[in-house]
């Protein structure tokens, strides 16, 4: 164990506490991939009816070891047992046959396919002499919704859901199976508050009913919540593990970032991990202090002015209202936040400050320059960076390299005689690698062999570094990440804003919202419900704005 830690009930042993017999127990898991030792010589036991919390940096090894307990990979040396049988699973469908159902970090969905479609994919129950009973199966998977409370739509198709939609979905898709042992990879990363609380609900009730169940999280507030007990991973081994994770929050953290939290400083400092330490009492309360930042009412163009937004709005191919009459203007150096319960408009207007979606009406400006039909290409031109919600999709390649990803939008830069310099290219990633803590054995390996959180903190490496960088959009851009790699995000987001970077930040986690940004606007249906500093903001106010409630007499910003 690391030295200066407390000892209490956190200790390294072996993961066995001899309360009973196992429903799952590892012994000695080692994992190579190349010349990167994913995970070395870890052991773990789950009990039936308990939920296991798995912590770690980004890259230490908890997706790795999930995906040896669900049979994607096989192990290079150790042994599991489920239920006191030997467990060699040589593929998932082994897994399922077991009684081992998990949550991927990553969708594994199918976009053109319907909710009800990809939800009965695999499930031979709901057959009848080898064809699909939709019937049947819709009635069984509603009734699951209305068992769980995690509403869909079983009509609507995947490629028109919400990334938070989309993860209830597979959600969904594993609690249908009913599982003897639930794996879950940052189930919660894409969810909202009031779905993170239904989720860990029935998480409780799972295990309640006997079920095993496995959470990886980055969310102190669930650990205290939920968590019976706790195992720390850290460069691929185990370093912490504790009985009591709930009373201790704090040294669980510095086990597993192995420092101490920082402390606040001042309003452009990098947010404190500290902060995150109190999430599950008091939420976040190192907010920025007070800056002259005022909310102005946006009317012709205006030339400082970081973004101007004006009048934005989107109706959708059925002529439904989407984004209504969004106006606002960012300032040089400003962090506004965009907050809101999802679903309301966030990606659409992500989706048209990003050059991806053409607003029905209304217009905006990136230091008085027009873009509001600009490409991609044209925003990165005039200085706009952009950290979209789903990097997958929209933001890289994941069967080309670090480097490549890295260097994406200025690969052109490194053109010699028409051919690219790679050894260039490799010095410049190593550069933005150490810079930003992007994780990879080496700037060569493919870009879809990193973690998640170390895959968006390239992405915010890239889009950080343009020359010039005059307006950030940041749209989740700490999702799935630790709580290490958080505080890293917005570090560097807050000192982008000293250098004079206006940043619009949208995000489901009010709590960061409070903490990092000077100003919070509230989007209900696509329309600005309300406005406010967020030095001394009233969480209350915030949250009936989020409902759709406001006072008439309200004046919006």
């Amino acid at each position: 164990m690391q030295a200066g830690l407390p000892t209490s009930t956190l200790t390294h042993g072996d993961g066995r506490d001899g309360g009973g017999a196992a429903l799952l127990r590892l012994d000695g898991l080692s994992k190579r991939f190349g010349a990167l030792q994913a995970l070395g010589e870890v052991s773990l036991e789950l009990h039936p009816g308990e939920v296991h919390c798995l912590l770690g940096e980004n890259g230490a090894g908890k997706s790795t070891l999930c995906n040896l307990v669900f049979g994607v990979h096989q192990p290079d040396a150790g042994a599991m047992t489920l239920a006191g049988a030997a467990y060699q699973p040589r593929s998932p469908a082994d897994a399922l046959a077991q009684g081992i159902a998990m949550v991927h970090q990553h969708f594994s969905l199918v976009p053109d396919m319907t909710v009800l479609d990809n939800l009965l994919l695999g499930q031979a129950n709901d057959t009848r002499w080898g064809v699909l009973d939709r019937k049947a199966g819709a009635a069984r998977i509603l009734a699951m919704h209305e068992r769980y409370g995690l509403a869909l739509d079983p009509h609507a198709r995947i490629q028109d859901l919400s990334v938070g939609e989309r993860q209830r979905v597979e959600i969904v898709k594993c609690l249908a199976r009913e599982p003897r042992l639930l794996v879950l990879d940052e189930p919660t990363a894409v969810l909202l508050p009031e779905e993170i609380k239904a989720l860990l609900a029935v998480c409780e009730r799972v295990a309640q009913q006997g079920c095993g169940v496995v959470l990886v999280t980055h969310k102190l507030a669930e650990i205290q919540q939920i968590a019976r007990r706790a195992t720390v991973l850290r460069a691929g081994r185990v370093v912490a593990r504790s009985d009591a994770p709930a009373r201790e929050i704090d040294t669980l953290v510095r086990a597993m970032i192995q420092r101490e939290l920082n402390a606040p400083a001042h309003a452009s400092a990098p947010m404190p991990v500290a902060s995150f330490s109190s999430l599950a009492s008091s939420g976040l309360t190192a907010g920025p202090a007070a800056t002259s930042f005022a909310p102005r009412a946006p009317g012709q163009p205006v030339p400082e002015a970081a973004l101007h937004a004006d009048g934005l709005t989107v109706r959708d191919a059925d002529g439904v209202l989407r984004l209504d009459n969004f106006t606002l203007l960012v300032d040089p150096g400003e962090i506004v936040a965009v907050a809101g319960v999802e679903g309301n408009g966030q990606s659409e207007l992500g989706a048209v400050l990003s050059g991806m979606l053409a607003p029905t009406e209304g217009r905006y400006f990136i230091q008085g320059q027009e873009m509001t039909r600009a490409t991609p290409r044209a925003l990165t031109g005039a200085g706009c960076g952009v950290v979209p919600e789903d990097r997958h999709a929209l933001a890289c390649v994941t069967g080309m390299s670090v480097a490549e990803n890295l260097l994406l939008d200025r690969l052109r830069d490194y053109r010699r005689f028409g051919l690219l310099d790679r050894t260039a290219m490799r010095e410049a990633a190593l550069d933005l690698m150490r810079r930003f803590d992007v994780r990879a054995a080496s700037p060569d390996v493919a870009f879809g062999g990193l973690s998640g959180g170390n895959q968006q903190k390239a992405v915010l490496a890239r889009e950080l570094t343009l020359d010039p960088l005059r307006f950030l959009l940041a749209a989740q851009p700490t999702r799935g990440l630790d709580v290490g790699a958080v505080e890293a995000v917005y570090g560097h987001i807050r000192a982008a804003a000293a250098r004079g970077v206006g940043v619009l930040l949208i995000s489901s986690e009010l709590d960061e919202l409070l903490s990092v940004a000077h100003r919070v606007v509230v989007l209900y249906r696509g329309r600005i419900m309300g406005s406010c500093a967020t030095a001394g903001a009233d969480r209350a106010r915030i949250g009936a704005w989020m409902a759709g409630h406001r006072e008439e007499e309200e004046v919006l910003a």
